[in-house]
């Protein structure tokens, strides 16, 4: 056992074992599945005896509840434990707000049951900061199946085919595609354009590395024209349409498709929807064999309290539970972020993204998302999402002049 260790486990020794501990979690898990996932955390962590402060921030994206957090740290005063993934979390971490779990971790052995994607995002500052909740894929397309039957026409495989079924829809008064205009869902949507239009070295190479020459270049100004080609496709209640919004009207058949993660699906079974059955899910078009990630992870606040810090100590290791993994993930849509969760009792979606993940693994294709906040600073996601937002939604855009703002733009942000 390491020395680190010695602090934590005099620390919970001297408080008595029958201690109910308190816990307050920020998140912005407040949509129908969304809601049933954190519902498995907090009455297994009642059902222990234990109590649980509820701090749900609404807004998809998460956007609302950053603005929230930040201000309660700026006032001294964090919740325990929050929501974070990607670059937010390596930034809270890089402030020194987090708690180092690396003892934790390294006595449970935690390192060794996650996949090496998980434990590397976790680990921003080389120790584990977060422990996770899942692993969500975020390049799904999901599609009403008797809607598709109506068409007469196969699933799409790729965009051309795509624009066949959007098309054939349209004419039969059936919106071909559910999303709303939120920034963040325009981001998901161009994402899996990027990704099968363009293909995965230039996603790497224009999304995560920022190369200035395929940022502005000619594939670039084709993903663009793609993109904008969609906006014909959308429904007319399209700027005020949230993500489960737009998922309630692929499951009533008011729309046929929808291109989002798969917390979509947690909505589907809450709704008593059978995902991969009533709904299909596919990758989005051209990209089969790549995998988009988004892992969720709860990070804890830096305290002082004793008290506190056996709390902590305790969701962590509630939350790292093969059961509680099983369970959680189930509900929200995702897939456990532990090597070894048995899979059985996941729909037929959940079972196809845990192979395709793990064969995405092996051969080099998995890749982070950026419309999900797991590469860019903030900053300059936050002018890619502008630039294609302004861009979407200007009928008179041209995609070759957006293509060299969008350059500049990017430049300017990082710079």
């Amino acid at each position: 056992m390491k020395n680190t260790l010695y602090p934590l486990l005099l620390t919970l020794l001297a408080i008595p074992a029958s201690h109910a501990s308190q816990v307050e979690v920020q998140h912005w898990w407040t949509s129908g599945g969304e809601a049933r996932a954190v519902e498995v955390l907090k009455s297994t962590w009642k059902g222990e005896g234990h109590q649980w402060q509820d701090f749900a921030v609404q807004g998809g994206g998460g956007k609302s509840a950053m603005t929230v957090l930040k201000s309660r740290a700026l006032a001294a005063n964090p919740p325990q434990a929050a929501h974070l993934k990607g670059v937010e979390l390596r930034e809270w971490a890089g402030l020194g707000f987090l708690r180092d779990l690396g003892p934790m971790a390294d006595h449970f052995g935690w390192y060794q049951a996650m996949p090496p994607v998980v434990r590397q995002t976790l680990s921003p500052t080389g120790s584990l900061v977060a422990v996770p909740t899942g692993i969500h894929r975020v390049n799904w397309l999901w599609i009403n199946r008797r809607r598709l039957a109506e068409t007469g026409l196969p699933a799409p495989t790729d965009w051309a085919s795509f624009i066949q079924v959007a098309e054939r829809l349209k004419q039969q008064g059936v919106i071909p595609l559910a999303i709303g205009n939120e920034p963040w869902q325009l981001a998901i949507l161009f994402e899996a354009v990027a990704l099968g239009e363009g293909g995965r070295d230039f996603y790497r190479k224009a999304l995560l590395e920022l190369d200035p020459a395929v940022l502005t270049g000619p594939d670039m100004v084709r993903v663009l024209q793609r993109f904008q080609q969609l906006r014909s496709y959308v429904p007319l209640s399209f700027v005020s349409l949230k993500w489960n919004q737009a998922t309630t009207l692929i499951e009533t058949g008011g729309a046929a498709m929808q291109i989002m993660g798969d917390w979509t699906k947690g909505e589907l079974t809450a709704a008593d929807y059978r995902p991969g059955e009533d709904i299909l899910c596919l990758p989005t078009p051209g990209s089969q064999g790549i995998f988009s990630y988004n892992i969720d992870s709860i990070a804890m606040f830096k305290v002082r309290d004793p008290l506190q810090m056996q709390a902590q100590s305790e969701l962590a290791e509630l939350i790292m539970r093969p059961d509680v993994q099983a369970r959680f993930n189930q509900a929200k849509g995702s897939i456990p972020a532990l090597a070894k969760v048995d899979m059985k009792g996941f729909d037929r979606c959940a079972i196809r993204s845990q192979r395709d993940f793990t064969q995405a693994e092996k051969e080099g294709n998995l890749l982070p998302s950026v419309a999900e906040g797991m590469v860019l600073a903030t900053p300059l996601q936050q002018a890619l999402m502008d630039v294609l937002a302004n861009f979407f939604n200007d009928p008179n855009a041209d995609a070759a002049t957006t293509a060299a703002r969008l350059g500049r733009v990017m430049r300017s942000a990082k710079g």
